[in-house]
């Protein structure tokens, strides 16, 4: 358009105001037949003031009408503002399509002309549905609140009270979505889960209808993991192509929300009326350009996620070629080289399906997508002007892309630009280097399947991945049942017999397992329903953590004993070393390269790891998680009774047990694996013995008598022929912590 050649700037940012006034200033008159105030939409944040009055009020009733209004409002103001946005489209065309042809002030008259016919048909549409009073901006304290979803942690609180169980899961879910570290919330989702009445239908995200892209991102993601790469394409043409929708959203409802006046937002009053009305509508165009950090924000997070279409785009284009849709690739690939024309690998891959697809000339023809190609257009055209009123007008403004070409911005500013530029790029560098990749195929965060339990440190809080703290998972009476169990049989369990641990000359060791405990409770020498329950309590564990990390497959417990570590008295003083220095699990840690060989003596079959703790009563003894150096601590936890620490057994999470100082420290050391082939047969034989009949002999105490331990399994009749078939289990090289 002619209005975007450089000499037309000044006159295009003016004009532009008269739209924005007309349209946010002026007040609202309901159209001819329209229905009368009361029932046009109300100012959404009057509604939301209102029903947090009511609730601390406790009137819960009135209190949940009013926020359910309020969220309800403020999506009907959208769609209001979309419909009219489209209704309106047409208006002014005829003077809008003599732009072009004329000049000078004929130009502006028309440009006035144009401009006013839509303005008065967006006010009039708009007037119809919404009350003059919900025109008006709303407060930033307003737009925290809903874009923190915090209208969802008063309903999830109201409708508890009124027994709504299953919105009040359906509340608590949508909030927990943009507020993932709010462990309260997550407990309370995990007690809805558990209640009568709650289904899962109730654990849908309410918001959805905004973060879908986000949904097929995740999803695409999931598919090229498993390699699936028709599936993968698919998700990812899905994901830019919603991310494009919501784009366009966010910019409609920029440009029709209502604007402040450049006097409200601390624009100098001195300003001529041009200045004025550039700054206003430079705002807009701003409002529009971010638009790109807000759609590639996810829901909880602060940071937006840098090249969040081009990423998209890069991902499309290997998954069309992995496909087998050299073409589509291609394409995709021309459409990723409009935002970076001189990158070399971009070049190189262009160049490998050009040859794939038989040379240059058959794929010369191919053009990148116009949605693609209209989106750079777009965003060139208000970049050029953003940076005009920075230069002239002194306008601030933060380009959200790292792909603006640099003759873009004026020469002035250029410097700034490449330091800032610079400064983005090596901490996302930092950020790519310092980044763990878990490929365990863990994701944290499913339910917690047991009434009592709760999640009391997750990744969040522990600085890492696929790391959890759950509480509750035993009573104190169980915890002293496994504790004198461990001072009865651990001193002759399985070989340490209360030597000085292999891990310090300051501790002793002692460890039990399943089977000894079983064998010894044949003997008289235990209590059976005590050696059942140690066992059970593996059982527990997996079944808490196999649904909390989502495990895809299934778990087997590859390994079961109870440890105990005692401070050995007056050999403390001076002490520097460890309970158990900084480990892997599953491979073979080499802290000056970062480096961890997965590969023998490493247990390379386990895949999550576990601790029961049993008590708290000894000084020391905390387990910590580190980096890969063994020396940058980014988490620590102090055992105490029923608390289970779950994590992956991978690089990801090296790990270590700080000096026993004094007293004694006892926990349930487990691993878990996916493969059946190294499942625990020691636990099978247990159980194949109490299938035999093992119960005879054994002692009886009042606590059995009365009913009081846990029921036991069925046992598994074809034990001790698995066994026949499964491998022989390596009993050396303890590394429990």
């Amino acid at each position: 358009m002619a209005l975007l050649q450089s000499d037309h700037l000044t006159v295009y940012v003016a004009f532009h105001f008269v739209l924005i006034t007309l349209l946010s200033f002026t007040s609202a008159t309901p159209g001819r037949g329209s229905a009368n105030v009361l029932s046009l939409l109300q100012p959404y944040d009057f509604l939301y003031y209102t029903g947090v009055r009511s609730y601390f009020g406790e009137e819960w009733v009135k209190a949940a009408a009013l926020l359910e209004k309020a969220i309800l409002t403020k999506e009907s103001l959208s769609r209001v503002r979309r419909q009219c946005h489209e209704d309106c489209g047409e208006a002014g065309r005829e003077a809008f399509n003599r732009l072009d042809s004329e000049k000078g002030s004929l130009q502006d008259l028309w440009t006035l002309d144009w401009v006013q016919q839509r303005a008065e048909c967006l006010r009039f549409c708009v007037g119809r549905s919404v009350s003059p009073a919900a025109q008006q901006p709303v407060s930033t304290d307003i737009e925290y609140e809903f874009g923190s979803r915090n209208p969802y942690n008063f309903l999830q609180v109201i409708y508890y009270k009124l027994e709504k169980l299953q919105k009040a899961a359906s509340a608590a879910h949508t909030y927990f979505v943009a507020n993932p570290s709010h462990l309260e919330m997550r407990n309370n989702i995990e007690k809805y889960r558990r209640m009568e009445g709650v289904t899962e239908e109730a654990f849908q995200d309410r918001e959805l209808e905004n973060e879908k892209h986000w949904v097929l991102y995740d999803s695409a993601v999931q598919y090229e993991a498993s390699s699936d790469w028709l599936k993968a394409t698919e998700k990812w043409k899905d994901c830019v192509n919603e991310t494009l929708r919501q784009t366009d959203e966010c910019r409609l409802q920029c440009e029709m929300a209502s604007q402040r006046l450049p006097e409200d937002r601390g624009v100098d009053s001195s300003k001529s009326a041009y200045e004025k009305a550039a700054d206003l509508s430079l705002s807009l165009l701003s409002c529009r350009q971010s638009c790109v950090t807000q759609v590639a924000t996810r829901p909880g997070r602060i940071s937006s996620q840098e090249d969040f279409l081009p990423t998209q785009l890069e991902n499309l284009h290997i998954a069309q070629f992995k496909a087998g849709d050299v073409s589509g690739a291609v394409q995709t690939l021309r459409s990723l080289l409009l935002f970076y024309p001189s990158d070399q690998d971009f070049l190189d891959n262009l160049q490998l399906y050009s040859e794939t697809l038989g040379g240059d000339t058959e794929s010369q023809g191919t053009e990148p997508a116009q949605e693609i190609v209209r989106y750079i257009n777009r965003a060139l055209d208000e970049k050029k002007l953003l940076y005009f009123g920075m230069e002239n007008l002194d306008f601030s403004f933060i380009d959200p892309d790292l792909w603006t070409p640099e003759d873009v911005v004026p020469e002035s500013l250029r410097d700034n630009w490449r330091a800032v530029k610079e400064k983005i790029n090596v901490k996302i560098g930092e950020g790519e280097k310092k980044e763990e990749v878990d490929d365990s195929g863990f994701y944290a965060g499913g339910p917690v399947p047991q009434v009592g339990v709760t999640i009391t440190m997750d990744d969040t809080v522990l600085n890492g991945t696929n790391r959890v703290v759950l509480d509750g998972v035993m009573t104190e009476k169980e915890c002293e049942r496994i504790l004198q169990l461990a001072t009865s049989a651990a001193s002759i369990g399985d070989g340490y017999r209360g030597r000085r641990s292999p891990h310090t000359p300051h501790e002793t060791f002692e460890g039990l397992t399943v089977l000894r405990a079983v064998k010894l409770a044949q003997d008289d020498m235990v209590n059976q329903t005590d050696a059942r329950l140690l066992y059970e309590l593996g059982e527990r564990a997996k079944v808490l953590l196999h649904s909390y990390f989502r495990s895809p497959s299934t778990l087997y417990t590859s390994f079961t004993h109870l440890v105990c570590r005692s401070a050995i008295a007056g050999d403390q003083e001076g002490r520097l070393d460890l309970s158990h220095p900084v480990h892997v699990d599953n491979c073979l840690l080499e802290p000056e390269t970062n480096q961890c060989w997965r590969e023998p003596p490493a247990f390379i079959h386990r895949d999550l790891s576990a601790l029961l703790y049993l008590n708290d009563n000894f000084d020391g003894g905390d387990l910590f998680f580190t980096n890969r150096d063994a020396k940058t601590v980014t988490a620590r936890v102090k055992p105490s009774c029923g608390r289970l620490v779950g994590f992956s057994s991978g690089p990801v999470n090296p790990h270590g047990v700080s000096a026993v100082t004094s007293g004694r420290r006892c926990a349930l050391a487990l691993w878990f694996t996916r493969e059946k082939l190294y499942r625990d047969m020691e636990r099978e034989e247990a159980e194949a013995m109490w299938a035999a009949g093992g119960q005879s002999g054994v002692k009886k105490d009042k606590e059995e008598a009365e009913g009081g331990a846990p029921p036991a399994r069925n046992a598994r009749s074809q034990a001790s022929q698995e066994r026949s078939r499964g491998r022989g289990r390596v009993t050396g090289a303890r590394d429990e912590l």
